[in-house]
């Protein structure tokens, strides 16, 4: 066979242990025909073929972005975006211009909105003082709490309260009334569908699908949002996601892009397993696996949540949040929950736990533990969430257990986006040294898989890697910070590996998928602190370029 595409003249960086470094890749097929040098490479071009001189940038295997929201993620494209706004001012001014641009909308959303925007806690009487005469409402940045104004409450039927699950809250004011805090998905789903689109979230809100099913002019509109966010990610070099929210809704979308040449990324999705279902309901988990089993959509994997944030005090920690009695609370109950892992194990499907709090961390791993005794040893990958708090003693039993810690680098207080001030009213200083832990986790064997959870944080992976690499350690604590193969082993083949995609993609090896990014210089010799402002240059999906920045398809044949 001959090559099709030749990128050439790079400084590749293949993740793969049998040939870690080559100068030149061929693809073929919408695969990767050969690695290997300059000349090697160059003897196989057939008529007609691509070649791309690239210049010395680094060349790696397409970005692999182990959590993310992409529905999600590429309906909020259009909402109106409150990150690094603060005060009451900027609030108004910026809801006031989005209101002005957008008339017709039922519910003027925001997403964004820092827990501490005002010099107090939001209620629905500081967002009537923006606004008053139209519902509003806006999205904390990690997804767990909305806050609404009064007409927003009263179209959505919460003003009054509403009895909710254990865990998500409709917060009441002294008044009797809704104070416009709304905790976690339940309690603001009802506010959420005055947009019309709640149909897009029911699989990360209720573990539940579209009724009635949408018809074409919907699908229509929800592709487009996929879209959307599907170009978002390829202009960040990411060529494999893990949705970790979706339904079978969310796999017949992407099923029917990819048949209409418009799906530029491979998305695993999984089945969303609620607190309140039956384990007979994981019979639909197992028939989304059967399903969908492509090299572009495929499920095969369960995600549950066991808590909420650390900012709302939702996580569930193991002891008490600072200046309270509160831990918060599993969303499980331990015997229940170690009943269901068992089950999905059993099934030979993979699970995937948000696991913030060191309480629900341990409990997850408890769970995870007790299917092995049930079911016995196999290879089943299973996954915890975030980590973002861990007791050391339970640090041991994630390589023990084969269990992957998907973990997010920007998340760190300091790291990137998210200030370190204010972090010691959630997490005690004095257990700052066993939070967001990255290097320990690695040290101590866990896989690491790399992720930004966008919409939660900004979807640039080159950021991502900065953050990774430069965290400035916590007041007491150790050195988080990873090195660079660390890092990016993390968001190519460590994250391949924890979707069980590496027979696919994650490294460049002949047979492979024809996965890859090129970044705009070479990241070997960009300083750490500099790496979150290089662009990538190319993104490649399945051979078919899918990002073009700088014109580099402008190839010589």
């Amino acid at each position: 066979m001959l090559a099709e595409m030749i990128l050439t003249s790079a400084q590749v960086l293949t993740m793969d242990e049998g040939r870690p470094r080559a100068e030149a890749v061929a693809v073929a097929g919408g695969r990767i025909l050969a690695v290997g040098s300059v000349a090697e490479v160059a003897a196989l071009a057939g008529p007609g073929c691509r070649v791309l001189d690239c210049g010395g940038r680094t060349l790696l295997p397409g970005f692999v972005e182990s959590h993310l929201h992409l529905v999600l993620g590429g309906n909020e494209l259009s909402q109106l975006q409150l990150g690094g706004v603060q005060g009451f001012a900027a609030l108004a001014a910026a809801y006031q211009g989005y209101a002005a641009a957008n008339p017709g909308l039922p519910l003027l959303m925001a997403q964004g909105a820092a827990y501490a925007m005002l010099d107090h806690p939001v209620t629905r009487h500081d967002l009537d003082r923006v606004i008053g005469d139209r519902p509003i409402a806006m999205m904390s940045p990690d997804h767990h709490t909305v806050w609404a104004n009064t007409a927003a409450l009263r179209a959505s039927g919460l003003l009054h309260g509403a009895a909710m699950p254990p865990g998500h809250v409709v917060v009441m004011g002294s008044d009797g009334l809704a104070s416009g805090e709304l905790l976690e998905f339940e309690a603001f789903s009802p506010v959420l569908a005055l947009t019309g689109d709640l149909h897009l979230q029911l699989g990360i809100a209720t573990g539940g699908e579209p009724d009635p099913w949408p018809g074409p002019e919907q699908r229509a509109k929800d592709k487009a949002k996929i879209a959307a966010g599907l170009a978002h990610a390829a202009a960040e070099g990411i060529t494999s996601m893990v949705n970790m929210d979706g339904n079978r809704y969310t796999c017949v979308l992407l099923a029917e892009m990819e048949a209409e040449g418009r799906l530029t990324a491979r998305v695993k999705v999984p089945f969303h397993m609620k607190p309140h279902m039956e384990l007979s309901e994981l019979d639909r988990a197992s028939a989304m696996a059967a399903e969908f089993t492509g090299d572009w959509v495929l499920s095969g994997f369960v995600k549950l949540f066991m808590d909420g944030v650390v900012d709302s005090r939702t996580a569930y920690m193991l002891h008490p949040y600072p200046g309270s009695p509160e831990t918060g609370a599993p969303l499980f109950e331990a015997a229940r929950f170690n009943e269901i892992c068992a089950e999905i194990d059993r099934r030979g499907l993979q699970i995937a736990v948000h696991a913030i709090g060191d309480g629900a961390v341990r409990q997850t791993i408890d769970g995870y533990e007790a299917a092995r005794v049930r079911n016995g040893a196999r290879d089943a990958r299973h996954r915890i969430e975030h980590i973002e708090l861990i007791d050391r003693s339970d640090i041991p039993r994630l390589a023990a257990l084969g269990i992957t810690a998907s973990v997010q680098p920007p998340h760190a207080p300091g790291a990137m986006d998210f200030p370190l001030a204010g972090m010691e009213a959630v997490i005690a200083p004095d257990r700052w040294p066993d939070a967001y832990l990255c290097r320990t986790l690695a040290g101590a064997g866990a896989v690491l898989a790399f992720a930004s959870d966008w919409p939660v944080t900004d979807i640039s992976v080159m950021r991502g890697i900065q953050a990774a690499l430069t965290r400035q350690p916590f007041l007491g604590a150790g050195d988080e910070r990873v090195d660079l193969m660390t890092a990016l082993q993390a968001y190519t083949a460590g994250g391949a590996w924890a979707a069980h995609l590496e027979g696919l993609t994650g490294r460049l090896r002949p047979g492979l998928a024809a996965d890859l990014v090129l970044i705009d210089g070479d990241i070997e010799a960009i300083a750490p602190d500099e790496i979150g402002q290089t662009g990538i240059a190319l993104t490649v999906s399945g051979g078919r370029v899918t990002h073009d920045a700088v014109g580099l398809t402008d190839f010589r044949a």
